[in-house]
Formats: structure tokens, C-alpha cells, sequence
């Protein structure tokens, strides 16, 4: 069987007055080196996809994290400058997405951004600049590092017994590369609480009825995925689940069409 393909939708950027639809390296890097897994890069329009379409052509779904943050109407909330920088076509690109990949048991690996659109997407809300809230830490990125230390190893979460994270990590302590300055406030009532840093703030969630890999995370594991172990085996485990989804589909596949 030839390599399973997963989704990841772009962001938005300009470069030199030009706009592209881009995704990081980091984690196309990761999709082809941990998850073993192709990916296929999904443009981003605010209106006018058929998300159906997409889905029926990839195998599982996963959204990257971004410098853009999800805008605040999508979860009632009135949006002010300090919330940006936005990225609407994302947003009705990716929530979309994610609930119906979520409706067609399609295997879903949500990072960082990711996580919070994954909330938002099933009704919950976010928090910004958390870091000015009392009791809870900077997760924000320090400054005046090279792009390895932004993303080192340097915080502990803890991993609740019992959830699905921890049949992939263990319960636990695990030690991640967690920053960004927002963060799940209101947990979406379809999802299930699985990791919080020592602060409380939240840093992995499940979708409780889920049929299919469905977790967000909030930090990075995409970034030591080959190197980190904890980070390599949640990558091992989202190639584990798509590889599963596309040999069931070929499985429904009536064997003339296969000769």
C-alpha cells in the first residue's frame, strides 16, 4: 500500500506585496519523517471549499500551529488589536475541517493553533495573553534565542492517568517545548481535559466520543518529532491511526475496482 495522506490547511502570507498559502517546514518534516505519512497542503479561502471533498481524498487531518490567532467572534467575543494578528481564511478553512474530519472518524493531530481551533470549533472559547493573568506563567517564546532554543524541551506538564494521551506517553510528567500567549479558556464540552502545565493552564485535550485519533495539543512535539521521544510517539501514534483509516477504506473497496 502506498503511503496514507494527511491534510494540513495554510495559512495566509505576504511576501512582497504577493500572497501565498503556506505551511512551516517543521511540520510537513515531521507528517513524512515520524508519522511516516504524506502531506498534502489545503489552500485557505473564507468561502467556497467543499470540505467533503477534501476529506474524501486524504486520510487524516492535521492542523499546525501559526503566529495568527483564531478570531475572537468565533467564540463571542468582541476582538481587539491585542488579540492579533488574525487569519479569517484559516479559521473558515480549518474549523470546518476539523468538525466534519471529527463526524467521518478521520484521525486528527491538533498543535498549538491547532488546539485552539479545535476548542473553538466545538464550542468553546479562548483566553489571550495568559501570561498577564494572575498564577499563571510566560509560555510565551524567549527572546534572543536561535529557532532551537524557542523550541527547547523546557516544561513540564502533567499527563492525567487513564487518558487517551496516556496510552501514547504514559501518565505522568512529560516535558515539552510549550509557547504561545493564548490558551483554552472554556473547554468545549466534546472535549476531554488531558494534560495541564503546573499552572493549570491546559495543554492537551481528547474529543470524548470521538470514533478516531482525535487530541490537540499545545505544545510542539512536530519540531523534535525524529529526536524527542515523547514527541516521536505521538507522531508514531497519529501515522498509526491514518495508516488504519486508509487500509479500512481500501478494505470497502469492491475488488474489481482494485484489479
Amino acid at each position: 500500500m502506498t503511503k496514507p495522506i494527511v491534510a494540513i490547511p495554510a495559512d495566509i502570507r505576504s511576501f512582497d506585496g504577493i500572497t501565498w498559502h503556506a505551511v512551516q517546514h517543521q511540520y510537513l518534516r515531521a507528517a513524512l519523517n515520524a508519522a511516516g505519512v504524506m502531506a498534502f497542503i489545503i489552500p485557505a479561502f473564507e468561502e467556497g471549499y467543499d470540505t467533503d471533498a477534501i476529506l474524501d481524498r486524504v486520510d487524516g487531518l492535521l492542523v499546525s500551529g501559526s503566529a495568527s490567532n483564531v478570531h475572537p467572534s468565533l467564540y463571542s467575543v468582541e476582538a481587539t488589536e491585542r488579540d492579533g494578528p488574525f487569519d479569517p481564511a484559516r479559521d473558515a478553512t480549518s474549523l470546518p475541517l476539523i468538525r466534519r474530519a471529527i463526524d467521518r472518524a478521520i484521525p486528527l493531530l491538533a498543535i498549538c493553533r491547532g488546539i485552539q481551533e479545535l476548542n473553538v470549533a466545538l464550542g468553546g472559547s479562548l483566553a489571550s495573553e495568559i501570561q498577564d493573568q494572575p498564577g499563571i506563567w510566560d509560555h510565551r517564546r524567549p527572546e534572543g534565542v536561535d529557532r532551537d532554543g524557542m523550541y527547547a524541551i523546557r516544561q513540564t506538564v502533567h499527563v492525567k492517568g487513564g487518558s487517551y494521551i496516556a496510552g501514547i506517553l504514559g501518565p505522568g510528567e512529560v516535558r515539552v517545548n510549550s509557547l504561545h500567549r493564548q490558551a483554552i479558556a472554556r473547554t468545549a464540552p466534546r472535549l476531554q481535559v488531558e494534560a495541564t502545565a503546573e499552572d493549570g493552564t491546559v495543554e492537551a485535550v481528547s474529543v470524548i466520543d470521538a470514533k478516531a485519533f482525535a487530541v490537540g495539543v499545545q505544545w510542539h512535539p512536530e519540531y523534535w518529532a525524529e529526536t524527542d521521544k515523547p514527541s516521536n510517539k505521538l507522531f508514531t501514534a497519529f501515522g498509526d491511526a491514518v495508516r488504519n483509516h486508509a487500509a479500512g477504506k481500501l478494505a470497502t473497496v469492491p475488488a474489481q475496482a482494485i484489479a
